[in-house]
């Protein structure tokens, strides 16, 4: 008996047409779920770029005319939180001494504080770092708590003054 071999025809698949369509019609939906995700979220942030720029202004006024934080100005006195920058910090670690720490930050304030007493805090947050070790900064969790020890010296040398430090750059070398 000999078997012959007749198979059926390959099965075609959708025509060029179709995909095309299909992919139409998947793209309409994308751009369309886009614009209106867009559109959504962009009106839940319109009133946040509102308020951020009544705050810098009020911010900016509480500064006064000499640019100072807490003088006088045309609107009163400062009210509310304060952001002093730091000069930057560069010096090497207590061990090993061939790594150089470079951090930049801001101090978070309660109120203004005399510019004699933001310098020494400076001042004491370098002679800190000057004593931080490699090993104890290593990581998140030392990251984490470098951060934390900065703060407490901050509170303690501006009596309790000092909300938070927000770190701006933080290099190894």
């Amino acid at each position: 008996m000999a078997i012959t071999d007749q198979s059926a025809p390959p099965p075609r698949g959708p025509s060029l047409v179709v995909q095309g369509a299909v992919l139409l019609l998947m793209t309409a939906a994308a751009v369309g779920g886009g614009w209106f995700a867009g559109d959504y979220l962009g009106k839940n942030s319109a009133p946040a770029v509102a308020e951020e720029a009544t705050t810098s202004q009020t911010q900016a006024g509480a500064h006064g005319a000499a640019g100072a934080p807490g003088q006088a100005g045309a609107h009163g006195p400062a009210v509310g939180p304060v952001l002093v920058p730091l000069e930057s910090m560069t010096t090497n670690l207590a061990a090993p001494t061939t790594v150089w720490i470079r951090l930049e930050m801001s101090l978070l304030l309660e109120e203004p504080l005399p510019l004699e007493l933001v310098e020494t805090i400076h001042q004491d947050l370098l002679a800190y770092l000057r004593t931080v070790k490699l090993h104890q900064i290593e990581g998140a969790s030392g990251y984490q708590h470098l951060k934390e020890d900065l703060e407490e010296r901050a509170r303690i040398r501006s009596d309790g003054k000092v909300k938070q430090i927000l770190v701006r750059t933080l290099l190894f070398e």
